[in-house]
């Protein structure tokens, strides 16, 4: 290296420095001072990491004052550079020697830091393009957003997550029966909403006991990091702004916390996109008493464009209830209950006429004239007569119509057990022991010694839970010994000691129950267990699910408290205890529901250990020979207990000895809620929210996406080249962990003790410790963010070895990226993405991208060093900047191209659901002006937006050819 003072040179390895100034040369050392940052540093004049600076003609470079000048020549004297053009703003000739250029000159262009020797590894620069790629085929592709959440592949979720998740401003009640996964349908449909930029701002309001459990929900399985406001977050949020309810995006509270008017008039006020409202069958509703819950969300119902109403029960409230929440989503068009009814009775037959389309039988003259009022068709007569005579395609055409025409098909979504598959049956095993006589004294003295009459209530608890009562007599001397004689801890352990390999679920009532089961089996027969209760931090119940969830060295037995029958699913197991039981129905479905999903691929066996003749095998007997809760579904449980609550407390506190009567009064009113939701069940609504083929169609092509190991050859590349630490441990799982030889400070999403990742779908159900990788994690983008806003990777010197090819033959390898800039409600990247574009250009100034594919020329390539690369950079520079301005030309052939594309793509696809919903319009009045006025405002920003679409070089390559 040759140096003179007031020399500009730049800093390899900090080019952040800017331009530096040579102001010392003493013996083998030089001193650089960089101006822009105040830095001194010094080097050793041999091993210097330092490029010199020297423009070419036609660059555009700036002088210390801040004026410009394009270089039309220079000439070097005594070492030092000066540059000739014309003055920027008097127009004079004029010239600036090379001390006296502009210290903040950063090198960002490719062509820039390729000319200024700043040249990249190669292994960089085709992370870099791989990246670009990656992000394009992220944004094309349209179910990114289903196949990144930790959910199973279910037909009838995905369908609905689709169908919701791509409208503007979705407005719709989530009505399935328990089990059939509604928040994982409302989290597909944030998620999806989100991630097209659709909304931004989300209000989740949901009971309170269920707010840790949506916040576990919402992170755990789709990533979405949202906040939980109660009214000590609020208080506190007010030191950041007025408004609590606008310091975060995403938000959980309670129904009650809203009721507070003054937290209501704040929420109001908000600006939110989309509101998700969980057990929507607790707003009562009346036209002339509202309750006060109902008004909260039908307040904020008016402000908000999108509306989710979840419910697993429409008709708890009464029929009437479910008219008022479909009034919710649109007072418009639900605005008179009466109308409502006759409405829905004229639907009866339409769905009569669909059940016998589904059975390919003759259709009776009422189904044919509802049929003929709802699609008044010429040709209805002759495809009835096609589907008569079996033509399914004429059909499946002829239902997709009806569905699109339903009442409320459109904003109401209902599966039932008896119209989804998947569900494996349900087995009661009764286990009676004997009460034990520490229980029976218990009993016996809290009954004489009871100084005042001991409420029914408290009866049933008292006798439900002999343990709890035991314990209150024992007092904290005892420390929990009635696990020491209670006959059904002997036969739990002799259970699990006799099937070592099942996996267990046990769930208990209370935390504290949950907590010396575990001690009984540990210190009694050294079983391994891991509990989980409402106590632990969701880090904790994390890892003791993931614990029970391993197959080799895991826990055989995982103890829940009653938390345990919210939220989490373990369908890996088959084996449920039930240590004690809830007294309501519902909570009973919930246990059942952890290992009785779709997914699970066995009898499903419920063991129940409880003691004979006591309030135990009372309601034992209630559950299972009254309502069938056991071994069936009960969906109208919550009626029956609302009905016969009262007389079963009496029964279970010894109050009242007619149990047979009341099991034959509950059988026979189950019988009769059976029969009356059967013959309610509409099967039309039913195949429009299940999906049928359109479903299946979905499932079969996210299984191909998961299978795709071209993304997870990628994605292991892209941490190799960010220097993440990356350790293979089994199980389909990586374990990744930063570097201090890390390209960058931090990895967005990368804890600094590591993270476990897997791709692997049916590994990350099954554990939750797991992160799950896929295009649409947040680690991916974040991983990509890095490079491709970095300069990482945008420049390259590499050798071809070729017989074929005189040494000394250059090509320039350019990749360029279009792209037009729009806001994320537009989606203009389903119709132009950023777009790598490449091109590789010969001496000539020919493109030969479009016949050498990139992966096959790259294999040829070798690296070379940043120092050898440099020079032949300096070398060819002559040739290399007509061959930029040629590839520039070309290129924004192709820009025109890729924008005229676009807009026929946004136009027949926009345009086409345009079209369709404007003729639903006339025959369904579920499609909302809105929601066609946001369509074509969609296409007019979209078009607006395509025709200011730009190009910009992304890198560049240099490519030399040497001999073999």
């Amino acid at each position: 290296m040759s140096f003179a003072l007031g020399q500009r040179w730049i800093s390899d390895t900090e080019s952040d420095l800017g331009l530096g100034t040579v102001v010392a040369l003493e013996g083998r050392m030089v001193t650089l001072l960089f101006p822009a940052t105040g830095d001194n540093r010094l080097f050793s004049i041999n091993e210097a990491p330092l490029t010199r600076v020297i423009f070419n003609k036609g660059d555009e470079i700036t002088a210390a004052e801040g004026w410009k000048m394009v270089v039309t020549d220079l000439e070097e004297n005594d070492g030092l550079v000066t540059y000739f053009g014309t003055h920027s703003e008097d127009g004079q000739e004029a010239f600036i020697r090379e001390p006296m250029l502009d210290h903040q000159i950063r090198f960002n262009k490719p062509q820039d830091r390729l000319f200024a020797g700043q040249i990249d590894r190669m292994e960089q620069f085709v992370t870099r393009f791989l990246c670009q790629q990656q992000r394009h085929a992220m944004q094309k592709n349209p179910l990114r957003a289903l196949q990144g959440p930790r959910a199973g592949l279910i037909p009838h979720q995905l369908y609905i997550a689709n169908e919701v998740g791509r409208r503007h401003a979705p407005r719709v009640l989530l009505a399935d029966e328990v089990g059939l996964g509604k928040t994982i349908e409302a989290g597909h449909i944030l998620h999806q909403q989100l991630l097209s930029g659709r909304a931004e701002r989300v209000l989740i309001i949901v009971p309170e006991t269920l707010q840790h459990q949506w916040l576990v929900e919402m992170l755990r399985r789709f990533n979405l990091r949202f906040a939980l406001f109660d009214e000590e977050r609020c208080v506190e949020a007010l030191a950041d702004c007025d408004n609590p309810f606008e310091s975060e995006q995403l938000v959980i509270c309670s129904l009650d916390l809203l009721r507070k008017k003054r937290r209501f008039d704040q929420a109001l006020e908000a600006p939110w996109d989309l509101m998700v409202v969980d057990e929507a069958h607790h707003l009562e509703w009346s036209e002339d008493t509202p309750s006060r819950a109902y008004q909260v969300v039908e307040g904020l119902a008016e402000q908000v464009p999108g509306v989710l109403l979840l419910t697993a029960t429409p008709d708890q409230l009464g029929h009437q209830s479910h008219f008022a929440r479909l009034r919710l989503l649109d007072p418009d068009r639900f605005y008179d209950y009466d109308a409502f009814l006759k409405e829905e009775q004229a639907y009866q037959s339409v769905a009569q006429a669909a059940e016998g389309l589904l059975e390919q039988r003759a259709l009776n003259n009422e189904e044919l004239d509802a049929l003929n009022a709802l699609l008044a068709s010429d040709t209805l007569a002759s495809q009835l007569e096609a589907i008569q005579a079996g033509d399914t395609a004429t059909r499946d055409k002829l239902l997709r119509d009806l569905l699109d025409r339903h009442g409320t098909g459109r904003m109401l979504f209902r599966n039932t057990r008896a119209g989804v598959s998947g569900f494996t049956e349900r087995r009661l095993n009764r286990h009676p022991v004997a009460l034990p006589k520490q229980y029976a004294t218990a009993i016996k003295v809290n009954n004489m010694f009871g100084t005042t009459a001991v409420p029914a209530a408290q009866k049933v608890i008292n006798n439900l839970y002999p343990e709890k009562l035991y314990q209150q007599f024992e007092g904290e001397s005892g420390n929990g010994s009635w696990w020491q004689f209670d006959p059904r801890i002997d036969w739990l352990m002799a259970f699990l000691k006799a099937h070592r390999s099942k996996k267990v679920l046990v769930i208990a009532s209370q935390a504290a129950t949950a907590l010396q089961l575990e001690e009984a089996l540990r210190t009694r027969e050294g079983i391994a267990a891991s509990v989980f209760h409402e106590g632990m931090s969701i880090l904790e119940r994390d890892k003791a699910a993931a614990y029970f969830a391993q197959m080799e060295g895991g826990a055989q037995v995982l103890i829940c408290s009653e938390i345990g029958s919210e939220g989490r699913n373990f369908q890996f197991a088959q084996d449920l205890v039930m240590f004690d039981l809830p007294q309501n129905p519902d909570l009973l479905e919930q246990r059942i529901g952890r290992l009785d999903r779709i997914g699970q691929t066995e009898t499903v066996q419920i063991h129940v250990p409880y003691i004979e003749d006591s309030a135990q095998q009372q309601l034992l007997e209630w559950f299972d020979r009254g309502m069938d809760a056991f071994e069936h579904n009960c969906p109208g449980g919550h009626l029956i207990h609302s009905e016969f609550g009262d007389e079963v407390i009496e029964v279970l506190a010894g109050n009242n000895t007619d149990l047979e009567g009341l099991i034959a009064r509950t059988a026979e009113r189950a019988a009769e809620h059976k029969a009356a939701m059967e013959a309610g069940r509409d099967r039309l609504l039913e195949i429009n929210s299940n999906g049928g083929k359109a479903a299946d169609a979905l499932v079969a092509a996210l299984a191909e996406a998961d299978d795709d190991t071209d993304f997870i050859s990628f994605m292991l590349k892209l941490w190799d080249v960010i220097g993440v630490h990356q350790d293979d441990r089994g199980e389909n799982a990586v374990v990744l962990r930063p570097t201090e030889q890390m390209l960058f400070p931090s990895y967005p999403g990368l804890p600094e003790d590591g993270v476990s990742v897997t791709f692997d779908r049916e590994t990350a159900l099954s554990r939750d410790d797991f992160q799950f990788i896929t295009p649409a994690h947040p680690m991916v983008a974040a991983g990509i963010d890095l490079v491709t806003s970095s300069d990482t990777g945008c420049t390259g010197v590499s050798l071809l070895k070729n017989k074929a090819l005189p040494a000394g033959t250059l090509f320039l390898e350019l990749i360029y990226i279009a792209e037009a800039v729009a806001p994320a409600e537009v989606q203009l990247g389903r119709f132009l993405p950023p777009t790598p574009i490449r091109l590789l250009m010969d001496k000539s100034g020919k493109d030969l991208g479009q016949n050498i594919d990139f992966d096959a020329f790259n294999r040829q390539l070798t690296p070379l060093n940043r120092h050898t690369g440099s020079k032949l950079v300096s070398a060819s520079q002559g040739v290399l900047h007509p061959l930029i301005a040629a590839a520039e030309k070309q290129v924004a052939e192709q820009l025109a191209s890729l924008a005229s594309d676009a807009e026929r793509a946004m136009e027949r696809e926009l345009g086409a659901e345009l079209e369709r919903l404007t003729a639903l319009k006339q025959v369904n009045p579920n499609i909302r002006d809105t929601e066609l006025d946001a369509l074509r405002e969609q296409m007019n920003l979209a078009r607006s937006h395509l025709a200011r679409a730009q190009i910009q070089l992304d890198a560049i390559r240099l490519i030399v050819v040497t001999p073999e």
